[in-house]
């Protein structure tokens, strides 16, 4: 369920091609080739990401999928513990 933009800190607000979940095969072998432990495997990661930061201002979108993640300091390759967003709201 996406929640609205306004309650992710904008630091945090990713567009990712794709989002899978960590238990994911794709998803333990991208974490395993970069060293990433993860304790809860029912989470959200996010692929190839970049971050929004204009949030609230016209003009604002990402045709990719628009998540809010904990931890987004992979320089765009992963981000983890990500919920959908949606931008309108």
């Amino acid at each position: 369920t996406a929640i609205p933009a306004s309650q992710c800190s904008a630091g945090n607000i990713q567009c990712c091609n794709t989002v899978e979940e960590a238990k994911s095969t794709k998803s333990t072998l991208l974490l395993g080739l970069l060293g990433v432990v993860l304790s809860n495997l029912d989470v959200l990661i996010g692929a190839d990401c970049s971050p929004i930061t204009a949030i609230g201002i016209g003009g604002t979108s990402c045709s990719l999928q628009a998540v809010c993640c904990e931890n987004s300091s992979f320089n765009g390759l992963i981000a983890l513990g990500c919920v959908p967003i949606n931008l309108s709201l």
